[in-house]
């Protein structure tokens, strides 16, 4: 095996995730990893860099072209004792997939009494800014967060990234781990040799930075978006809160509603459609838990109701600074 990095580091998220891979796979001889390319090329991306001349060819699989044959075998060994962790190339790949994770992987616990765990670990770098093709900028998360059985989760930072993905391939349950591939050279220091015990929980919310005039939710690639809005904002002498979701089933409710009921204004933003997606779930809830403190309706800045576009006309699509600040312009002062 290689040396372990010291700590803390200062990493990308790339490398981040290959620490936490490596790691998870040194404490745990059932760890095993599948996906297209992974081995020798070590991914699309590089994630699994080096990991297959450490561990062995039996340990880090080079799969097909074939997502539901990958998750299919996942969950046999899964039902085996292992805990798999498979690489979905990119977002818009794991459509074959579908099936498989809705009607095997969520259903199989529950459909075996609890008697079979499906400890199964599904990576997908999702979201747009690469400048990619058709079929490789997708926000599919919604799907998986809708389904029964499936935790969803999605980091922003180098630091979660590391820490989230070691808690998720722990997890007894199937977990969708959401990695917003834009994002994956941004820096960050890292404790590769902390404590799982001692993390911060998974499936909590986080408050990156405190604010009274508004609260700004976003979760994955657009946290970084959004505290960029909360600098430009603070020139312009408003306050706002920032909230890292970072688990979008189950929802981390009790962060948000405290933070909605000192601020009295909600803008949540993330790159999938607004029709029908996280947003309006979180947005659903609270109006009905924080009505009587909000000042104004929530708002939600989101991609919109069309096929991905083409790079060149893609930062029209993906929400930024400015639309983020108008949003929180319509809940302080009401639309132009």
């Amino acid at each position: 095996m290689t040396a372990t990095l010291a700590a803390p580091a200062a990493l990308p998220m790339g490398k981040a995730l290959n620490a936490a891979l490596r790691r998870a796979m040194e404490d745990g001889a059932k760890v095993v990893l599948l996906g297209e390319d992974i081995g020798k090329l070590g991914g699309g991306f590089r994630i699994t860099d080096g990991l297959q001349k450490d561990f062995g060819p039996n340990r880090v699989i080079d799969t097909p072209l074939a997502e539901s044959g990958i998750v299919g075998t996942a969950v046999g060994l899964a039902m085996r004792g292992y805990r798999p962790v498979v690489e979905i190339q990119f977002d818009g790949f794991i459509y074959p997939a579908f099936d498989q994770i809705v009607s095997q992987v969520a259903k199989l616990h529950y459909r075996t009494g609890g008697n079979v765990k499906m400890p199964i670990t599904i990576r997908v770098p999702y979201g747009g800014g690469i400048g990619a093709v058709e079929h490789h900028s997708e926000s599919p998360e919604g799907y998986f967060a809708q389904t029964a059985g499936l935790r969803v989760v999605s980091c922003s930072n180098a630091a979660d990234a590391n820490m989230m993905l070691r808690q998720a391939i722990a997890s007894d349950d199937p977990v969708l781990f959401f990695e917003p591939k834009r994002r994956y050279w941004q820096k960050g220091d890292v404790d590769v040799t902390a404590s799982i015990e001692d993390a911060y929980p998974l499936h909590r919310a986080r408050v990156l930075r405190e604010g009274v005039d508004a609260t700004v939710l976003a979760y994955g690639p657009l946290v970084a978006t959004a505290l960029q809005a909360a600098d430009i904002a603070a020139g312009e002498g408003r306050s706002l809160e920032v909230i890292d979701l970072r688990s979008l089933s189950p929802l981390d409710m009790d962060t948000i509603a405290a933070s909605v009921r000192k601020t009295g204004r909600l803008v949540i933003t993330h790159e999938a459609a607004t029709f029908m997606g996280i947003g309006a779930e979180i947005a659903a809830r609270v109006q009905d838990q924080c009505f009587y403190s909000l000042e104004a309706p929530v708002q939600r800045v989101g991609g919109f109701t069309v096929p991905y576009p083409p790079a060149k006309l893609e930062e029209y699509f993906l929400p930024d600074a400015d639309r983020i600040l108008d949003a929180v312009d319509r809940t302080l002062i009401g639309p132009a």
